[in-house]
This record gives structure tokens, C-alpha cells and sequence, in this order.
């Protein structure tokens, strides 16, 4: 075996392949990447020994007392529990969140879903210092063999105390990590750490038949690492490869026993799993209620208690039987979601994702209406549950929040800070040129309107066209602009300018330009020029049809990274600044301006970050009021929605979330890109016209009729349409005495 799954010959990974699965059809819990390399590492025996044949010292297992709080064993570990009596050597074959606050039913609070090690509560993450968390441990206390194992009056005695282990013969334990980056190591990392610390002698034992030290040419540690690293990729790349393996999320099962276990029509069979999966899709499907939009239902399941909850099932989940039982179910569920729903979407409205992998054996979040968030990978946790409890909790209402001390007599109140603009994010990396012909008698490009083009009257020449402009004494060059707007007239001032091509900032510039009133920041430009000739053509760019991107409608062509950053409140041709924008425009402004910025236009701020990003320090008290508030507004609105990512070490934000980094909330203003529905009997047939422009966008909405009327069959059933894109749970039926308007546009 060597340290990279790629360096790995295909005739040894074949070999490799074949012992594993052996490995795991011989083992009565799921393997773990973990214990798949104990198995090749020390040598896991198939014919009933375990590693009793192998060449492991008993001596250099680390001693476990278990007490008050207990050290960091990650599944893998070999250790020698200290018992009353003889010792009980295990190997830890399973690993699992056991917070007391999930429920003996399987209930789990939304701030424990997703929560890091330490947390107290919703917005209580803990002191940070040395974190603790609750943890069920599943040993095999049969992995080496008979001549090592208790007898089964020993383990009874053992189970009937529950000091060691419980009655179901599994260590619940405080775990004490160093730190709480140690907490949010994946189980993988956390291994290697063990064996290079805590199980070292067994890791260096000369008694392998290969040693580690050997394979990387040494003991330093960083070296060592490494090694591990690369040898448990090599055996997770082997597990997942297998085509009689299945994988739940590292650990690995055959297909045959999961087979047997959906045609088991006894506790924990077929039957129970599909239960499970059904009780999990219908969680949050609220009953029928009275007329009325009802609010969001989201309602988040353990796996684990829920199975202890069937008839039954206390003795096939004692032991190492819980495990093999978490993961059957788990990948139950997933092939449920993977093969039932769209991205987790089901018909009946609900969206089923999976929340937390670790805490309570997984935690399943069921959200009614689902298709009112974005839809995303559902077997991927998402944290969901702590993030909307701990990080998006709304801020207290002004009637609610506690009024301020007034200010002693003879002093003045501190005056509330303007709001700021930082500069964008990305400033060298949208609105980039591209050149669409260098030829000898063309040359053309396309590149978006910026909003200091607009603010300045100007537009930058491409380095092709610079260079090839005829030189002259003076520092500009007389040029004529000749500017179309598909689908448009334009004035003749604009349509025809006489302008001078002259240095700035690194690059000629055509100055001054009087752009046109319809024009805006993002809208793409195409530029050509005939080396030689004092004539540049510049035209917009029509679609098919036009579209309404957030509050602009347009028929052409628009850079939507541009758009989102520079078409904002506070922005326009006359200037820029958010000095006198009211809470709601203020929070889009600063979202749009200073989000992480996605190819197709979206916008993600680091929610946490919001007060700062606006004002550049922290606000007076009623000024974050007021942003909160108006968060609080738009998310219900829909105008912004939140989102889950992650903050790497440097303290940049991180989307999607990233294994290993810190969660965090995020607020994401997401341009809506609808299709403009025309008013009946327009005159206007040109994408882009002048009254398209300036056209109104009405949404659907319902209006009273005069006594005696009726709506229409066709209005009843777009109203339904309507509800149903709303994601209202009942009542999609129009009220008496009401019609529906469909959504349409209209002039002013």
C-alpha cells in the first residue's frame, strides 16, 4: 500500500479491493475509512481471530478511565478500558453527537442541528477555550478475537452496571477537546492526530509488517502526516470504488446485508425503515387549517432515538448493531430523497435535506413550503438549524427593545455615523473586455458599461485600438462616435458625438460621451473600428425577449455581475453614495456592493459583518435596530434570502460551506430574472422600445368585484397557479366576492 490512491498499481488496488470487502462482510458494524486501515495497517484476521494474530502490543494501547470528562477517541482507536475487574480492550467502531437535548423521540431543537462543540444554546457558541460535547462511542469489544474478549456473563455484568458501558453496551461520555479547532477536525484528520500522539508507540511499532516510518522515510512528524493522510485516501478511494460496497458518507456496508435488511419484516426491517422514511417526508406537511397563508414549518429528526422508538428494537441495537442499524437507515433515506424528490423537493411541498451527519446518528430536516428556498445537494449538511437560530435570529423590535438612558445634563448625544462606501470587493475581476476580432481591417470588442463611465461621461479604448489610433502633436485624437440602441431611435446629440480619444490611467478613453438616458451599468456595448478611419461604432446588443432583472426591465444584453454591483440604490449617473438611504436600501446597497459575487450575479454577505460593511465601524444601537429590522423585512419578502457558508482561516467568507471551516449565516440578494409579460393591444413590437423601458411591472394581486359578479374559470385557476408559486400550504381557492389579477406590465 503506498500513499496516494493514484500511485496505488492496479493489480495491488484489486487486491487491496477484494480484502476489504471481505473486511467489511466479515465485521458486524459498518467499516469506517478508519478502521479499514487498522484492518490493512496491523493486520485484521478473516478466519475469527481479529487482530488477536496480529502484531499489536497490548501494552502500547492507551489506558482509558472513563470520569467526568473524557479524552478525544476518534472511531479507530484501539484502547484498554479500565473495568472493576479484568480489563476490556476494544477497538471504537462507530462515533456519534449525543446532546441531552434531543428528545427520547428523535426531536432535536433547530440550534442544536448544526451546532459546533461547546454550544449552550442559540446564540451561545461556547467560551471557546476547551470545548466539550457529549458523545455516544460504539467499541467492538470482539475485534481481537476470543482469547481477548470477556465472556458473555462478563459483558453482561459490565452492561447491568453501566459505569463503564451502558446497557446497550456503548460509552456516552463528556469529551474534552484541546481546542475548538481540534472539535471541528473530520474524523480522518482527528485519527491521525491520535496515532501520532496518544497511540504513537502503536503506530511506530516495529512489529508491523510495514511501519509508517519506513514507508515515508522517517519519524518527523509533518512527514508522518502526510503519510497517513495519503494512506487513508488510498483505502477511501478502495472502499468507495467497490461495486458491492455502499458507502454512508465514510463508512462502508455491503449491498447483500442491506438487501436482507429491507426484506426483514421484524424490528428494524423493511417495514421500520420505511416508516422512518415516511414519518421523516411528512413532519412538517402542515394539517388542514381555514383559509389563509400559513407560516414555514421546519421540524428536524435524529435518526438514532427515532430508531430506539420501534417496537422491539432494544436488543438489535445493542452493541455494535446500533451502528450497522444508523447507517442502513441513513442510506435509506437518502436513496428516498435521491430518487423520490427533486433535490429534496417533494409533491407534497415538503423539502427533506440532511442537517447534521454527526449529532443523534443524523439529523433530517423537514421544511414546508419547500420550494421556497434554493434548492442545493440534500445529502450534503447544510447546518441549517443552528445557523437560523444562532447567526439570522431577527433583532428585537423597536416596541420590544429597551428605550436608552438619556444623556446626563450638560452633555451633548453622540451622533449616529453616516453610512460609508468600501470599495467593491472585486473591483479588477467583473466587467472584463473581450476581444472579439484583431484583424488588419477590423477591430472589435465587447465589454459592459460601468457606472463611472456614466458618472464621467466616458468609456475606455481596448490596447488594439490605442495602439493603431494615427499619432498626433496634440494629446488627444479627434474621433466620431457613431451610437445605435437596438430598437431605438435615439436623439441626434447622441446618436452621432464627436469625441477625443485621449491617455488616462494606463489606457486611452473616448471623452465626453453623452450617453443616453436608458443606458446603465452592466449593459453590454460592442465596439468596432476600421484602423485608419475617425469613425467607432458603438451598439447595444437586443434579446428576444425582454426581461426584468430585480427593479430594471430590459431587452438587451447585460453583464450580470455589473448589474448587481453597480446598478444599486444610491447609484446613478449624478453620483454615488449611500449618505440619505433609508434601512432597506442601505442593506441592498451594501449586500450587492460587498457580497461574495457569483458568476450568474448573485450577492452573499457575511450577515454578521452587515453594520460594518454599512458604516464602516459599529453603528449607534437604533441604526443596527433599524438594518436588522430591514433584513428581517426582505428575507420575508423574499428580496434577499439567507444562505450557509464558511469562514476559511483568514477570515475570508466561503460559499458553499466548506468541510472543516466555521459555519457562518449569510444573506444573498439573488437576481430574479422573470420574462415581461406585454399588455395586451401594445404597439410596441421592438425589444427594448422606449415604452418597454419604461414600463411598470404590476404582480398578481386580488381585486374586489362589484356586487353579482363572478370571477372567470380561467382567473379561479390562475389564481391557484398563483399560490402554488407562492408555496401557500391551503386556501388556494379565490375568497367570495374577490377575482385575481394576473401579473402584467404596464406604461405610465
Amino acid at each position: 500500500m503506498t500513499k496516494g490512491h493514484d500511485a496505488v498499481p492496479d493489480a495491488e488496488r484489486e487486491r487491496l479491493r477484494r480484502y476489504l470487502e471481505a473486511v467489511v462482510a466479515a465485521r458486524p458494524a459498518p467499516v469506517h475509512t478508519t478502521v479499514a486501515f487498522n484492518a490493512v495497517y496491523f493486520g485484521y484476521d478473516l478466519g475469527g481471530e481479529g487482530y488477536g494474530g496480529s502484531p499489536l502490543r497490548l501494552d502500547d494501547f492507551p489506558v482509558i478511565t472513563f470520569g467526568a470528562c473524557a479524552p478525544v477517541l476518534p472511531v479507530g482507536a484501539m484502547v484498554c478500558v479500565t473495568t472493576g475487574s479484568d480489563p476490556l480492550f476494544a477497538e471504537i467502531v462507530y462515533r456519534e453527537g449525543a446532546h441531552p437535548g434531543v428528545s427520547a423521540h428523535g426531536d432535536v431543537p433547530a440550534w442544536v442541528s448544526g451546532a459546533p462543540a461547546g454550544a449552550e444554546g442559540p446564540d451561545a457558541p461556547g467560551d471557546g477555550a476547551a470545548p466539550r460535547r457529549r458523545e455516544l462511542l460504539v467499541p467492538d469489544v470482539h475485534a481481537f478475537g476470543p482469547g481477548l474478549s470477556l465472556s458473555p456473563v462478563q459483558l453482561r455484568r459490565l452492561r447491568a452496571r453501566g459505569r463503564w458501558i451502558n446497557g446497550a453496551g456503548h460509552v456516552v461520555v463528556d469529551v474534552c477537546y484541546p481546542s475548538p479547532e481540534a472539535a471541528r477536525r473530520d474524523e480522518s484528520t482527528a485519527y491521525t492526530e491520535y496515532l501520532l500522539t496518544s497511540a504513537r508507540e502503536q503506530l511506530l511499532s516495529p512489529f508491523v509488517p510495514v511501519s509508517l516510518a519506513d514507508l515515508v522515510g522517517g519519524t518527523d512528524d509533518d512527514d508522518l502526516r502526510a503519510g497517513l493522510l495519503g494512506l487513508l485516501d488510498t483505502v477511501r478511494g478502495v472502499l468507495a470504488s467497490s461495486d458491492l460496497l455502499r458507502m454512508w458518507g465514510e463508512y462502508a456496508t455491503t449491498r447483500a446485508a442491506l438487501a436482507a435488511c429491507r426484506r426483514e419484516t421484524g424490528p428494524l426491517g423493511g417495514d421500520d425503515l420505511t416508516s422512518l422514511a415516511a414519518a421523516v417526508e411528512h413532519a412538517a406537511v402542515p394539517g388542514q387549517r381555514r383559509y389563509g397563508l400559513g407560516a414555514p414549518v421546519t421540524v428536524y429528526t435524529a435518526v438514532g432515538p427515532r430508531l430506539r422508538g420501534f417496537p422491539g428494537a432494544a436488543e438489535p441495537l445493542a452493541g455494535t448493531g446500533y451502528a450497522a442499524a444508523v447507517c442502513r437507515a441513513n442510506i435509506a433515506l437518502a436513496d428516498v430523497v435521491r430518487n423520490g424528490s427533486e433535490q429534496g423537493l417533494f409533491e407534497n411541498g415538503s423539502r427533506i435535506t440532511l442537517d447534521d451527519a454527526f449529532e443523534g446518528g443524523g439529523v433530517w430536516r423537514s421544511h414546508h413550503p419547500g420550494d421556497a428556498e434554493a434548492p442545493g445537494d440534500p445529502l450534503l449538511p447544510a447546518g441549517r438549524g443552528w445557523a437560523s437560530t444562532a447567526s439570522t435570529s431577527p433583532a428585537p423590535s423597536a416596541s420590544s427593545a429597551p428605550s436608552a438612558s438619556p444623556a446626563p445634563l450638560g452633555t451633548r448625544p453622540e451622533a449616529e455615523p453616516d453610512p460609508v462606501d468600501l470599495p467593491l470587493a472585486d473591483e479588477a475581476h467583473i466587467g472584463p473586455d473581450e476581444l472579439l476580432c484583431d484583424e488588419a481591417d477590423l477591430v472589435a470588442r465587447r465589454a459592459p458599461l460601468r457606472l463611472s463611465h456614466l458618472t464621467h461621461a466616458w468609456f475606455p479604448l481596448h490596447p488594439a485600438v490605442a495602439r493603431r489610433l494615427p499619432p498626433t502633436r496634440g494629446r488627444s485624437s479627434a474621433l466620431r462616435l457613431e451610437l445605435e440602441h437596438a430598437g431605438q431611435t435615439l436623439a441626434e446629440a447622441e446618436a452621432v458625438q464627436l469625441v477625443a480619444a485621449e491617455p488616462g490611467d494606463g489606457t486611452h478613453r473616448l471623452t465626453p460621451i453623452a450617453w443616453p438616458h436608458a443606458f446603465f451599468p452592466g449593459l453590454l456595448l460592442e465596439l468596432r473600428w476600421a484602423p485608419g478611419a475617425g469613425v467607432i461604432r458603438m451598439a447595444t446588443v437586443a434579446v428576444e425577449e425582454p426581461v426584468r432583472v430585480g427593479d430594471r426591465v430590459t431587452g438587451h444584453r447585460y453583464d450580470p455581475r455589473v448589474l448587481t454591483r453597480e446598478d444599486v440604490p444610491g447609484s446613478d449617473r449624478h453620483g454615488d453614495s449611500a449618505v440619505g438611504l433609508g434601512p432597506r436600501q442601505l442593506v441592498m446597497r451594501t449586500v450587492r456592493r460587498c457580497g461574495l459575487l457569483t458568476l450568474d450575479g448573485h450577492a452573499l454577505l457575511d450577515r454578521s459583518l452587515l453594520p460594518h460593511a454599512a458604516y464602516g465601524l459599529r453603528p449607534a444601537p437604533s441604526q443596527q435596530a433599524a438594518l436588522e429590522s430591514a433584513v428581517t423585512e426582505l428575507l420575508a419578502q423574499r428580496v434577499l434570502e439567507p444562505a450557509l457558508g464558511s469562514r476559511d482561516a483568514r477570515g475570508r467568507p466561503r460559499f458553499p460551506a466548506r468541510d472543516g471551516q466555521a459555519a457562518i449565516a449569510l444573506i444573498g440578494y439573488r437576481p430574479a430574472v422573470r420574462r415581461v409579460i406585454r399588455p395586451w393591444g401594445g404597439t410596441d413590437t421592438e425589444p427594448g422600445g422606449a415604452e418597454l423601458l419604461a414600463a411598470q411591472f404590476v404582480s398578481g394581486h386580488l381585486r374586489r368585484l362589484r356586487p353579482g359578479c363572478s370571477p372567470s374559470d380561467g382567473q379561479r385557476t390562475a389564481f391557484r397557479e398563483h399560490c402554488r408559486r407562492l408555496g401557500k400550504a391551503d386556501g388556494w381557492e379565490l375568497p367570495y366576492g374577490y377575482t385575481f389579477v394576473t401579473e402584467h406590465t404596464r406604461g405610465h
